[in-house]
């Protein structure tokens, strides 16, 4: 071999070194193909706005997430998508839906009232008006404080109740909004978001009677360490805690209950969430939320003994004529078509707004890179499959239910033949931002092979490697069953401060740029894991799992928030 040869053998070898694993380069010619795509011809904000201004709102096991999920089998049929389909799940419990909300304020003065029906509470029967009552519930987070004033609110308030309209909880107080409410991640951020998250003592819980600790320190020791079983035990008394919240409001007889925003100003509602999908739910009395600026007219109108009086009619059906169902669509691979990369976001929202955030925009991209990658007829070995699911807002239930029926067992760890043929999982559900990088779920192994396959993105900020976990989506059955799942990162924007989970999560809040990026991001990213030699390395298989947690979601979910 001359000096030249061995020169370029060497910086073969060193570039292959830099990309990560030799195998795994990423082929430049595809990135530019799918790159152009994605930006020049894009399609995403069209698929966004169909899922949000005409079929938004998309409760699951309601008629907008029914007639949405047909325009998705529809939309990938046009595109020549193969195993195109509805898949069943369940069960669930009930859909809801509103057809009708209206609040005035009649007197002292007329005043239009900002808000909206609470999910799973029932219509108003007509319109209701009269001069609120102020109860103020001190109604927290930590199951022994919730216990206290749950006591003490029923004893002060028996026998009064009848035929009331409830101003229910404090008013709450806003402060001066000295933070922006949008926000992209700064490379201080970014650098503190890739290293290894630091490590807390364990501190001692007691199984029998788990008490969240007041330190900030003591407590997230507590959430660090607390065993499944302790966890469900809390949520369990969360949501048992409601629902004798709710039968006293019904057995007394109040006519309307109004709450406040539990976070949000300048006529953002970010709402509380009283009422649950479940059969034996405890439904409260017809429920409101209004604008904290709003609630709070009222409520010092009524505790400076002015009074007032308001107005007020929601109406609503709850809905059990459609099976809970995700959406499912592929594009077969060549020889090792029996393996699949999968991709997924969640098609269900809340119901407050049309759910364009969270989570219309991750499914816009989803939809966009199945788009691409059949349009540009790139040829790959594995099968690339696309599902939409439905129940993520109640606990992750749509895709447990497909990684159960398909790939095994949490409970047990038993496993299905169709385990082993999964490469990856890659989901997408944090609002608008674009793609700045991807969380490992602490799989190691992955490392090189990601950070090769985003060097070609480093130009449009997506370059960051977080070993650490992430959680409170649907990579996470997938997971917790041993199979690579992984969220990415991406810029916050404004989705704590004005989108999720309120009624301002609407199409004018989602940014095209991001979307556009991110669909050539995991467009990507899929084709070179369909087209890898080996499927994507495995951590070692979890343990079984006797008791199943629900997600983060489901926890907050039956919380009742302050």
């Amino acid at each position: 071999m001359n000096t030249f040869s061995r020169l370029l053998l060497l910086s073969t070898l060193l570039f292959a070194a830099s990309a990560g694993w030799a195998g795994d380069t990423p082929d430049l010619f595809v990135v530019h193909k799918i790159r152009q795509e994605a930006f020049k011809k894009s399609q995403v904000m069209e698929h966004l706005f169909y899922m949000t201004d005409v079929y938004g709102p998309r409760l699951t096991r309601s008629p907008g997430i029914q007639d949405g999920a047909q325009w998705v089998l529809e939309k990938v049929r046009e595109w020549g998508l193969d195993n195109v389909h509805l898949e069943p799940w369940g069960p669930y419990g009930r859909g809801w839906s509103t057809s009708y909300f209206s609040a005035h304020l009649l007197e002292p003065q007329y005043a239009p009232l900002i808000g909206m029906p609470l999910a799973w509470t029932p219509g108003t029967d007509g319109v209701i008006s009269g001069t609120p009552m102020l109860t103020p519930l001190d109604w927290g987070w930590k199951i022994e404080e919730r216990e206290r004033a749950l006591a003490d609110f029923i004893e002060e308030y028996r026998g009064q109740l009848r035929d009331q309209i409830l101003l229910l909880r404090h008013p709450p107080h806003l402060e001066e909004s000295a933070k922006a409410p949008s926000e992209r991640l700064n490379h201080e951020q970014l650098s503190k978001r890739a290293q290894a998250p630091k490590l807390v003592e364990p501190i001692e819980i007691d199984p029998a009677d788990p008490q969240v600790p007041d330190d900030p320190y003591d407590r997230e020791r507590f959430y660090a360490h607390a065993p499944r079983p302790v966890r469900e035990q809390m949520r369990e008394k969360r949501r048992q805690q409601l629902y004798r919240l709710n039968q006293f409001l019904v057995e007394e007889g109040a006519r309307l209950v109004i709450h406040p925003a539990w976070r949000g100003d300048g006529g953002t509602i970010f709402p509380p969430r009283v009422g649950w999908h479940a059969e034996d739910a405890v439904d409260p009395p017809p429920s409101i939320a209004l604008t904290p600026e709003h609630y709070n007219r009222l409520a010092r109108l009524v505790k400076e003994g002015v009074g007032c009086r308001v107005q007020v009619e929601t109406r609503a059906t709850f809905h059990r004529e459609h099976e809970p169902a995700n959406a499912v669509a592929e594009i077969p691979g060549g020889k090792k078509r029996d393996e699949v990369v999968i991709i997924g976001a969640h098609f269900d929202d809340v119901v407050y707004a049309t759910g364009a955030t969270d989570n219309a925009a991750g499914c816009a991209v989803m939809l966009e890179v199945m788009r691409i990658l059949k349009k540009l007829d790139l040829k790959m070995d594995r099968t690339v499959r696309m599902v939409l699911w439905s129940g993520e807002e109640q606990g992750l239930l749509g895709s447990k239910a497909y990684v159960k029926a398909h790939y095994g067992d949490v409970q047990t760890m038993e496993l299905k033949p169709a385990h082993a043929k999964v490469s990856a999982y890659y989901n997408l559900d944090n609002g608008t931002g674009k793609i700045r990088g991807v969380y490992l779920q602490e799989n190691d192994m992955v490392k090189p092979i990601f950070r090769s396959w985003l060097r070609p993105f480093a130009d449009l900020d997506a370059e960051t490697i977080a070993w650490r976990n992430t959680g409170g989506t649907d990579h996470l059955p997938f997971d917790r069953l041993g199979i690579p799942g992984f969220q990415f990162i991406q810029d916050p924007v404004e989705y704590r401060s004005r989108t999720h989970h309120s009624n301002m999560d609407v199409y004018d809040r989602v940014q095209p740029g991001d979307l556009m990026q991110a669909s050539a991001i995991i467009a990507s990213f899929v084709y070179h894991t369909a087209n890898r030699d080996e499927l994507l390395p495995r951590k070692p298989l979890p343990e079984a799992w006797p008791v199943e947690a629900r997600s983060v979601n489901e926890e907050s979910a039956v919380a009742g928030r302050p």
